[in-house]
């Protein structure tokens, strides 16, 4: 057995990302961090490696337990890291959308502005 994984590898078979071919493309977009540097796909990576993954505009925080080769059940894939990931935020409050009236047409300049301005956009 040897001491080290590719990340891109490794990250796909913990279900990271649905396939090697994602997880390829997104450690050369940047997206994958491995001890704090950008991980090329052939990166190595160890245990107790710190392995910080964007995905879905969100960074997913792992720490490597086990070193993985192929794509594993969903239970020894959890097992496989230790997830640092920080709870999200709570949801801000958004005000509601302006609603108008069924069958009174389309807005006027004039309202159309207003809206905008409500919405933030002007």
């Amino acid at each position: 057995m040897t001491n080290f994984v590719r990340a891109d590898a490794w990250v796909w078979a913990v279900r990271l990302y649905k396939s090697r071919t994602q997880a390829a493309a997104a450690c050369r977009a940047g997206h994958v961090r491995v001890n704090g540097d950008r991980a090329k796909p052939a990166t190595h990576v160890t245990i107790g490696d710190r392995v910080v993954v964007r995905t879905g505009g969100v960074d997913r925080i792992v720490e490597v337990r086990q070193l993985l080769l192929k794509r594993v059940g969903a239970e020894v894939a959890a097992a496989a890291y230790i997830d640092h990931t920080p709870a999200p935020p709570p949801p801000e409050f958004v005000a509601p959308a302006a609603r108008r009236d069924r069958g009174s047409g389309r807005p006027t300049k004039k309202e159309r502005r207003q809206l905008d301005r409500l919405r933030g956009r002007r």
